[in-house]
């Protein structure tokens, strides 16, 4: 194989370090005039027909203000333009909070996103540990704003969706918004210092781990408002760009990463209090990776699986890739166990062959079960945060979040 696929080689840390750099350089058209990113097409023109969404423009905040810490030239501009946005026109001044988005023709995309709430307190983190201006009130008003209408102290967990004017509470619950809760919460921790979110965080993973435990390390990912798992949400529509039916992989991989972070940040000294966590988090890798890695007859990671782990929809997303790279690399730093380094040059191997843009750059976002590129539910390269992170995460401290990662080193 290929030294450039190897963990900890030479020719590895310089193919991830030459994608990081290329990824950073992709990026930069995507702020609008007024600081909302534009969803980025193939070649990274924006395509200004497409709402311009919170959440990407989250991203957008915090791959720059890594690249701010990273001396990428114009990074501080670039996360700057973000949070004009996000201290402007997506923000609700009248209600409160964030608008999912804008249309393109300025009008306001309705409800209230716990998801979206989320990546603006990892925005307003990254920015802050980058030094940018604003992003202390930033952070400041999204935490305040999340833990009034988002976090239910009770259950430990997360509510999904408002309405606009935040006066009505949709049934659904979710674990995705609950996961990119604990990222974010995370980084409060490590880039603010309060360490109670890092509690918080706690409490979530251990609600996910026990529901996995009792489904096969499979996570339900869609419940009522009651928290009963709905396994049978969106099975009319196994593709849903944000609910599908049937188990993720890429989410039970990404959860893995979470846990394993959140593990060795709280038990620091505590070997034996967090071996539990890392075991879980094993099982959880293991579980995904033997569902939908080349499960098919071809290489990658198919989108989602029955209950029984049987593909269901076999196309396969670029941040699903992005997620085994960075798991895969963390479980070997942790376990020292070489069936994850294995797993990672697979992984960076398939990376190279199939899933990298040769031509015009970043990584196609949607490929089918032949690995031919589609569009169906991620047509074009709306941003850039889950592949800036796998360039990084494997060479990065696995107890820190990113951004704090890159800064202190």
């Amino acid at each position: 194989m290929d030294k450039k696929y190897v963990i900890d080689t030479d020719e590895n840390k310089a193919f991830l370090k030459k994608l990081c750099q290329e990824l950073l350089s992709f990026g930069h058209q995507f702020p609008s005039p007024g600081g909302g990113s534009w969803y980025l097409g193939d070649d990274g023109t924006p395509w200004k027909d497409r709402n311009r969404e919170t959440w990407i423009t989250c991203r957008m905040a915090h791959v720059y203000s890594i690249g701010t810490l990273m001396g990428h030239e114009g990074a501080s501009e670039l996360a700057d333009a973000a949070l004009k946005g996000l201290k402007g026109e997506l923000k609700d001044e009248k209600n409160g909070g964030w608008y999912a988005g804008l249309t393109p023709e300025g009008g306001i995309v309705p409800s209230k996103q716990c998801y979206a709430h989320a990546f603006v307190i990892l925005a307003a983190t990254s920015t802050l540990l980058a030094g940018r201006p604003g992003a202390e009130q930033l952070l400041e008003d999204a935490l305040a704003l999340y833990d009034k209408y988002f976090w239910d102290e009770e259950q430990g967990l997360a509510c999904d969706t408002w309405n606009t004017e935040f006066t009505v509470l949709d049934d659904y619950r979710g674990i995705n918004a609950n996961m990119h809760s604990v990222e974010a919460f995370l980084a409060v921790a490590d880039a603010a210092g309060l360490l109670e979110y890092r509690q918080r965080a706690g409490r979530i993973i251990r609600r996910v781990i026990g529901w996995a435990k009792e489904n096969n390390w499979r996570i339900p990912e869609h419940f009522t408002k009651d928290w009963q798992p709905d396994l049978e949400c969106n099975r009319e529509k196994p593709d849903d760009q944000f609910k599908p039916y049937g188990a993720t992989p890429g989410h039970g991989i990404e959860w893995a990463r979470l846990i394993t972070q959140w593990a060795l940040s709280t038990y620091k000294d505590e070997a034996e209090q967090a071996k539990p966590f890392i075991e879980a988090a094993e099982n959880l890798f293991n579980r995904a990776v033997a569902d939908a890695w080349d499960a098919d007859g071809a290489p990658g990671i198919v989108y989602t699986t029955d209950w029984n782990g049987s593909p269901l929809v076999h196309d396969r997303m670029h941040w699903t890739l992005a997620e085994a790279i960075n798991t895969s690399s963390i479980l070997y730093r942790v376990t020292g166990k070489q069936r994850y380094a294995d797993n990672y040059a697979e992984f960076m191997q398939y990376l190279d062959e199939k899933v990298l843009d040769h031509v015009n750059g970043s990584w196609f976002h949607q490929l089918d079960r032949e690995n031919k590129v589609i569009g169906t539910v991620w047509p074009g390269k709306s941003d850039i945060y889950h592949a800036l992170q796998a360039t990084l995460i494997p060479y990065s401290a696995p107890d820190k979040s990113i951004a704090l990662a890159v800064k202190e080193a």
